[in-house]
């Protein structure tokens, strides 16, 4: 067996991890809503119908940000059907999913859900800038935003909520670029409008933080191109440019749905020379920052297959949709796609997972039962635990593998971040599907003595999930034999595995 190899140094660091990092995201999609964080009725709801099985389970994963209400849902989203007594809030359709939205979980009910997940929960909220635009903004930061004395703080306060919301995190609406999307607009109309609208907000709130619409994916046909556009228009006016993407294996192609991060990280750094590029064209000293507000593992092509079936008259309220079972390979994956964003965390500072409940998602519930983990939980829960700090610059020499979409690429993926206590996690990924990989990590300057714990998300059947059924089927296991000698550390990764590797 070939090892692989890497130095770590802490006089050698990416960046330091913004906690936004181990952001969320929840729409108006599906069950992600209804029946998932918010099910009156429910024998584990609490008074504000919210359930507090997915509540704990939420707090356990560790997500800070939580990006709302969209999504493709947010480009037909009035926010004041979202505000006032539940009871007559208006039901409307929604063109992006083909469901009809109730309305019974709104703009209060999704802050206090932050303010029961705890402290490090955030908000950030995303604009319709597809159907609306600059008023319908303003009117709903004011509303948020405002402590009283005006028309739409004092309705807020009339509604229950005499507290500000604080929200100082906005998108300027979502994925403009796709043709998918209600208001579809050029890169130069987008463009127009998200300036108008930052400098807007910001006479209201200065310091607010605004995230303009990057592209869809680095798949798009006007990448790069469209994010010059619109930052040509807004660099001075905006804190991120967004980025999305997904990731499944595409005709079965297993080995280069393993490598996906190669993508992610070629993503992340076409966008940083994109938008460095505008700024120098500017000449201008402030660096636009990244904000990955969805990303995950997706299978597409099956809700592709499945939206064409959808019957015209049909506007079913929370039908399952996207609700992918996640496999021991996919877990994987996920926690190659946290690596990548680790491994970038001097620009990347913001990300969102996508999304939080029963929707591609982490945790999955069934309505009037139970709530549990699905393999994807493991990996971000770990990570948002641990990945806090400085993250060391990992520079692996590893064997490789050939992969036809992106050619050679590493078996060992890898991160490492060492916290303010001194300690050090090591974050790892064997992509290789039958064979263990010994890995050999010298460690300099580094005041560490010996492993704290070695956990691996791996089995021997990489098709192996957690269902309704079997809830626990798969879970991170310890792993006997790593060591830390002279300054060496010295593992061997199971095939196909998530590694988390603690040293102090």
């Amino acid at each position: 067996m070939h090892t692989a190899r890497f130095t770590l140094d802490p006089a050698f660091t990416v960046g330091e991890v913004n906690p936004r990092l181990f952001g969320s995201f929840v729409e108006h999609l599906g069950r992600c809503v209804y029946t998932g964080i918010f099910e009156p009725g429910h024998p584990a709801a609490d008074e504000a119908g919210l359930r507090t099985d997915v509540l704990e389970l939420v707090r356990e994963l560790g997500v800070t940000a939580v990006r709302y209400p969209g999504g493709n849902f947010v480009s037909g989203y009035k926010w004041e059907d979202s505000v006032g007594p539940a009871e007559s809030r208006p039901r409307r359709l929604d063109l992006a999913w083909h469901s009809t939205e109730t309305n019974r979980f709104g703009l209060s009910e999704y802050i206090d859900f932050l303010r029961k997940i705890g402290p490090q929960a955030e908000p950030m909220m995303a604009i319709n800038l597809g159907t609306r635009g600059v008023a319908e903004a303003l009117e709903l930061q004011e509303y948020a935003n405002h402590p009283q004395g005006t028309a739409l703080s004092e309705q807020r306060i009339a509604h229950g909520d005499k507290d500000p919301f604080g929200i100082g995190l906005w998108c300027l609406g979502n994925e403009m670029d796709g043709p998918w999307q209600t208001g579809h607009k050029t890169a130069e109309e987008y463009g127009r409008v998200a300036a108008e609208t930052a400098r807007a907000m910001r006479q209201i709130d200065p310091k607010v933080e605004l995230v303009a619409c990057g592209s869809s994916s680095q798949s798009m046909p006007t990448f790069a191109e469209w994010e010059a556009t619109v930052l040509k228009e807004t660099y001075d006016l905006v804190d991120y440019i967004s980025l999305h993407a997904y990731y499944w294996p595409e005709n079965g192609d297993t080995d280069s749905f393993l490598a996906s991060a190669v993508d992610m990280e070629s993503f992340i750094e076409n966008v940083v020379a994109t938008a460095d590029h505008v700024g120098a064209r500017l000449k201008s000293k402030k660096k636009i920052n990244l904000s990955f507000d969805e990303w995950n593992v997706w299978y597409l092509p099956e809700w592709e297959e499945h939206a064409k079936t959808f019957e015209q008259d049909d506007w079913p309220e929370a039908p399952r949709l996207l609700e992918d079972n996640y496999s021991v390979t996919d877990a994987v994956v996920f926690g190659s796609l946290l690596i990548a964003l680790l491994r970038h965390a001097d620009r990347v500072t913001v990300a969102c997972l996508a999304q939080l409940v029963n929707v591609i998602a982490p945790i999955m519930t069934e309505p009037g039962g139970p709530a549990w983990r699905q393999t994807t939980f493991f990996p971000f829960a770990q990570a948002a635990r641990y990945g806090r700090g400085q993250v060391l610059d990992v520079r692996v020499d590893s064997p490789t593998y050939e992969t036809k979409k992106y050619g050679e690429a590493d078996l060992l993926h890898a991160t490492a971040v060492r916290a303010d206590d001194g300690t050090v996690t090591v974050f790892a990924v064997n992509r290789g599907r039958t064979d263990a990989l010994p890995l050999e990590v010298a460690l300099n300057g580094l005041d560490l003595t010996s492993v704290v714990e070695h956990s691996a998300l791996a089995d021997a059947d990489p098709d192996a999930r957690n269902t309704l059924d079997d809830p626990e089927r798969v879970a991170p296991h310890p792993v006997e034999g790593t060591a830390l000698t002279d300054g060496t550390l010295t593992a061997v990764l199971e095939p196909l595995s998530w590694n988390v590797i603690r040293l102090a």
